[in-house]
């Protein structure tokens, strides 16, 4: 307080500015609190935000495999990493995709170019829910089988993970999707999709249509299908590479493939069987073929794949254009169906098909003795192969165009048409939903730079290389559904299949 002398009647006091001021103690208290409320919160975003890279992350519990490695330096640059790249690189402004609503979404001219025939599929594989569409309740259901949910909203994409994918499988296959939506901007329906990574289908047609279930059965993208079960097949992660064994985006390896097998000429390749993979996958199949691994008895070359060794050796003996030199390709299904099928079938050499079980989404559009030939497990796995390459040696003209037609059925299966098979299905099962799609509050929006964030050296050079363009084409015209058409392919392939069974046994006796 001070007194005023100004006037000598008054007394007048004046109040003094009180001094605050902060012990060294007090401020380091304060540092310490904040600096442990910022530690609880960077150990709470490493401990709980999924990733596509694989943080956070269980392997699916329907088939295990061993983590995914996940390299960071340290638990600060692992947590700089995951909010940078889940939080900080979207941009907020509109996509490349446009903002869109699923009323604008325009289809197709219809004088546009006509999809291939395989395509009527997508009618046949979404048909279960023709009649009672898809509910958010019967996806939710298809929740206990899938890996990671796609939501597409207004031309953005947002992912809610719930298990790690083998390898680079999930980040390859929505690295695909964001494809799409940059390929056909503003076109890409507003969506909701479960989807399994892993290899064999789950929802079985038993457990539902007959066993007198009268719902829906719950909808489930994966690679792959089967004649028993109601998984939509989707493709697969491959065709924007697999950097894990080396194979780079599909249009790159067909033409290199492609190239590989001009440098020998049909009739001059080893008049053998071949097959080169991996058998320690749980394949009753691939464990009967090593016992064919004898070119006098039974006229064909079988090969283990090791691929940790090849990794050694950067790759050098298991390019896919080096493997173009034998007459014959086998193709064996492995744990489910194999990626390998379209490079088998690249080259040119007739693929001896061994009696699939499993149905990726375009080797529904395979005719056998057109594209391929039928190996049967029915008798003796060896003796049909032998029967096969004599056959095929016997007819070098015949064998050699089914070779041709195979490598046709591939050259015309470019990412132009991948991308439309997507673009159609996609569209057609939206169509479906009878709810509005709203990504849930535990997905994050992933675009083409979180994307590339999280990806390492050798994945981000791969997707850098499988990016589109927007297309200036619209998408091909969709065929109609029409059940008598695939019915009629159906009983076709049989037929042939038969007719070649018959040949053996004549053969045999």
């Amino acid at each position: 307080m001070g007194i005023s002398t100004r006037n000598p009647n008054t007394i007048t006091i004046i109040p003094r500015k009180q001094r605050y001021f902060s012990s060294p103690f007090t401020i380091l208290l304060a540092f310490t609190a904040f600096t442990a409320l910022f530690l609880i919160k960077v150990n709470n975003i490493i401990s709980e935000t999924k990733t596509l890279a694989g943080h956070n992350l269980d392997p699916t519990p329907w088939h295990l495999f061993p983590a995914n490695p996940v390299n960071d330096d340290s638990k600060y640059s692992k947590a700089s990493k995951i909010i940078q790249c889940s939080y900080l690189s979207c941009p907020r402004g509109p996509t490349r995709s446009g903002n869109i609503n699923i009323d604008d979404v325009q289809e197709p001219e219809p004088d546009g170019e006509n999809c291939p025939e395989f395509f009527r599929w997508i009618h046949r594989d979404l048909e279960p829910w023709g009649k009672t569409r898809i509910s958010l309740a019967s996806l939710e259901e298809a929740r206990r089988f899938a890996a990671f949910r796609v939501v597409i909203v207004g031309g953005r994409l947002y992912v809610d993970l719930y298990y790690a994918c083998v390898q680079s499988r999930g980040m390859f296959t929505i690295w695909g999707l964001l494809q799409l939506l940059r390929r056909y901007p503003g076109k890409i329906p507003d969506v909701d999709i479960m989807f399994d990574c892993m290899d064999r289908p789950v929802v079985n047609r038993t457990e539902y249509w007959m066993s007198g279930n009268t719902g829906p059965p719950p909808p489930l993208f994966r690679y792959c299908t089967t004649k028993d079960h109601f998984d939509i097949p989707f493709p697969d992660w491959s065709f924007w590479g697999w950097p894990e064994v080396n194979i780079g985006p599909w249009d790159e390896e067909f033409i290199s493939i492609k190239q590989g097998s001009q440098t020998i000429s049909w009739a001059n390749r080893s008049s053998l069987a071949y097959w080169k993979g991996n058998p320690d996958v749980d394949s009753p199949v691939r464990t009967e073929l090593l016992r064919c691994n004898d070119s006098s008895l039974w006229k064909a070359q079988i090969l283990r794949q090791n691929w940790v060794e090849e990794a050694k050796g950067g790759y050098e003996q298991s390019k896919l254009a080096n493997q173009c030199r034998h007459r014959y390709k086998i193709y064996a299904e492995g744990y489910a169906w194999s990626v390998s099928l379209k490079y088998i079938l690249s080259c040119g050499s007739p693929v001896l098909l061994i009696s699939p079980q499993y149905e990726d989404f375009f080797s529904r559009g395979l005719v056998p003795r057109e594209n391929y030939w039928p190996i049967s497990t029915i008798r003796d796995l060896c003796e049909s192969i032998k029967f096969a390459v004599n056959w095929g040696n016997k007819s070098p003209s015949q064998a050699e165009t089914i070779g041709k037609g195979g490598q046709a059925l591939m050259e015309a299966l470019n990412m132009d048409r991948v991308y439309e098979y997507m673009y159609h299905l996609i569209t057609e099962y939206s169509k479906l939903q009878d709810f509005k799609p709203s990504p849930p509050s535990t997905a994050r929006e992933v675009c083409e730079e979180s994307l590339l964030c999280f990806a390492d050296e050798k994945q981000r050079e791969f997707l850098k290389r499988s990016t589109v363009d927007s297309s200036s084409v619209i998408p091909c015209t969709l065929p109609p559904a029409d059940h008598d058409i695939i019915d009629s392919w159906i009983q076709q392939r049989m037929k042939i299949i038969r007719d070649i069974q018959k040949m053996e046994n004549m053969r045999k006796s």
